[in-house]
């Protein structure tokens, strides 16, 4: 009999029992420099358009899916930016949305993951997004997302 943990537990951590309703991955984001060009590149590789765009005072977040798929490239433009971004930096996140945020977020603290806390944000006086981001052990940042509007 094999006693060794599953891969990604921890030796002698207790064995955590997974979400009531199964997280659903929605979008990546990735950080560009040209908008016009990417989106090009995007809907010319993959027959993704844009879904929705929300220009921010910095930034601009441009969702880009496919008529096939729910799941959304996430491009993310920085205003001002005049360098390329180094390919390290360049990767931003991947999404799940949750039923419950509160409760994984809870699940996921009692896991030992140390999710961060859990975040609000608006747009235009209204609940765009409530979320909170963990760590994966390469150091890649997931964001887990309550399902709520465009977050699904």
């Amino acid at each position: 009999m094999n006693n060794a943990p599953a891969p990604g537990a921890r030796a002698g951590a207790p064995a955590a029992s997974g979400p009531a309703t199964p997280a659903k991955a929605i979008h990546m984001m990735i950080r560009v420099m040209d908008e016009a060009r990417s989106v090009a590149f995007y809907r010319a590789a993959f027959g993704l358009e844009i879904a929705d765009r929300f220009a921010f005072e910095g930034f601009t977040l441009v969702y880009l899916r496919s008529k096939a798929a729910d799941f959304e490239v996430e491009l993310t433009i920085n205003h001002g930016r005049t360098e390329p971004y180094a390919q390290g930096e360049a990767y931003g996140h991947i999404a799940f949305a949750v039923d419950d945020l509160e409760a994984e977020q809870a699940r996921f603290a009692a896991a030992g993951l140390a999710p961060a806390p859990v975040k609000e944000f608006h747009r235009d006086g209204a609940l765009m997004a409530k979320f909170f981001f963990v760590t994966d052990p390469d150091g890649y940042r997931i964001e887990v997302l309550q399902r709520h509007g465009r977050y699904r």
